[in-house]
């Protein structure tokens, strides 16, 4: 019988550290770890990366794994801005993808050349999101910082850079920069922003190795480090996805993506033109407003997170932290339509109609374009808030679309064990995960889908955008 192989895959996200140890075969998990981050709220959302590294060697130890990993990757939350100085300490903690301080920045690049002509070039609009914006607002806000710094990374980056001590990035995550082109670095954009491309990590190929574990590490010295790549890229790894078949995660943030194989572009900016980890694009939509809102609301109701209630004509926009989709980044909450018999379960209802509404509004543009229209295929419901009975009946009544609940979780850190078994075994990542059978789970039939409560959510986000989303940044 031939020996066991086992690998690692990462998820370095918002809040937490996760880590699976995976056996290369079967994929299944043999070990599992965890340690939390701290985010910094304040004028806007920052975490330190020291801690981000110190959480992945406790998640790593934690599988009891480590010294027999022959592969290890990472996934890592999108956008985020990293800068080292010449020693690779952390010149300030990092910029994190949900901070909107970056938001007058972003308005002036779009400005500069227009939506069309950026997403020409990189493939998205730039909103406060995107890591351009951030390096922009950090040479405006704080220049002495800028100044100081030598290097620029994405999470992922860093930690994987931390691993190997080589510089280097993938082409799934550097495209949610705004600097990276199917062709490479735009010089041009880097001139405008005056970041110096010397400052940023090579990007690799499809199926390249970033180097090897450096020794000292709880991993064995030696074993192969893969590329990693951003949270939902690996995501779309860990589930094998296949060109036109859409997925909706349901985290702290909410995404809806699809794999095709044509580039996307969108001049509106809802749909971000990603490219995935492997040689195809990952059309994106994402919000900034999801699980955590919804159960922000519910406490405030007095309710748990399932007590919901059908019928009621209120509206909520749960835009707690400002919004992505759509772009009102200064954005707060809004209950509208309330009458003297709505009840808090009608509220809540609300609350997980107004989070969904823009995710599922989006798919068709995800899809659209790309010859991938996916219109038969169930859409794959993933993250924390697809356990959740609230949720689902949610998405099955506004998509009216068949949902299909894989029974694999972490799988940011799968996708990512998924990326460092394809080292080993020769395969493509995503062909390692559909031998594992990830998106295998239960199916859930349509509903009837609910245009009147979809055409009433429509129907205030135009007649509210100055109110949740006034003039001058101050939500009122």
């Amino acid at each position: 019988m031939a020996a066991q192989r086992i690998v690692i895959g990462i998820d370095s996200s918002t809040q937490s550290t996760k880590a699976l140890a995976v056996d290369a075969e079967s994929g299944a998990v043999l070990g599992t770890g965890r340690a939390a981050h701290e985010v910094t709220t304040g004028e806007g959302r920052e975490s330190d990366p020291a801690q981000w590294w110190r959480a992945l060697t406790e998640a790593v130890a934690a599988t009891g794994h480590a010294e027999r990993a022959e592969a290890v990757a990472v996934g890592g939350q999108q956008h985020g801005l990293v800068t080292l100085d010449a020693r690779g300490t952390p010149v300030r903690p990092a910029l994190l993808w949900n901070d909107v301080r970056s938001a007058p920045q972003a308005a002036a690049l779009r400005e500069r050349w227009g939506a069309a002509e950026w997403v020409r070039r990189v493939g998205s609009v730039p909103g406060a999101a995107l890591t351009v914006a951030k390096w922009a607002w950090l040479r405006e806000n704080e220049p002495h910082r800028a100044e100081a710094t030598t290097a620029v990374r994405l999470p992922h980056d860093y930690l994987t850079e931390r691993l190997t001590g080589t510089a280097a990035t993938d082409r799934g995550d550097v495209s949610g920069t705004g600097w990276w082109t199917p062709e490479g670095y735009d010089r041009e954009i880097l001139d405008l922003v005056g970041l110096d491309e010397a400052m940023l990590p090579t990007v690799l190929g499809p199926g390249r190795a970033a180097g090897t574990v450096r020794s000292g590490l709880p991993l064995r010295e030696g074993a192969l480090v893969a590329a990693g790549t951003g949270d939902n890229m690996a995501a779309a790894l860990g589930l094998g996805l296949r060109p036109g078949q859409p997925a909706l995660s349901l985290g702290t943030s909410g995404t809806v993506y699809a794999v095709t194989r044509g580039r996307p572009q969108d001049p509106s900016g809802t749909v971000s033109g990603f490219a995935d980890a492997l040689g195809n694009w990952l059309p994106l939509a994402c919000t900034l407003n999801c699980t955590l809102a919804v159960d922000r609301i519910a406490a405030l109701l007095g309710r748990d997170r399932e007590e919901v209630e059908p019928g009621g004509g209120a509206v909520v926009l749960p835009y707690l932290d400002g919004e992505r989709t759509p772009d009102l980044p200064y954005s707060a909450g809004l209950f509208t339509g309330l009458r003297h018999d709505t009840t808090a379960g009608q509220l809540l209802q609300a609350a997980y109609d107004g989070a969904a509404y823009s995710l599922l509004a989006a798919l068709d543009d995800v899809l659209a374009g790309s010859g991938e229209e996916g219109a038969e295929l169930p859409l794959l419901l993933i993250g924390g808030g697809a356990r959740g009975t609230a949720w689902q009946h949610t998405v099955r009544r506004l998509s009216g679309r068949a949902v299909r609940i894989p029974e694999a979780q972490e799988l940011v850190a799968l996708g990512a064990a998924a990326q460092a078994a394809a080292l080993l075994t020769d395969e493509q990542p995503d062909e390692v995960a559909r031998r594992w059978r990830t998106a295998e789970g239960p199916l859930h039939a349509p509903l009837p889908r609910d245009t009147e409560t979809l055409e009433r959510i429509a129907g205030t986000l135009e007649r509210a955008g100055a109110l949740v989303d006034p003039p001058g940044g101050r939500a009122t």
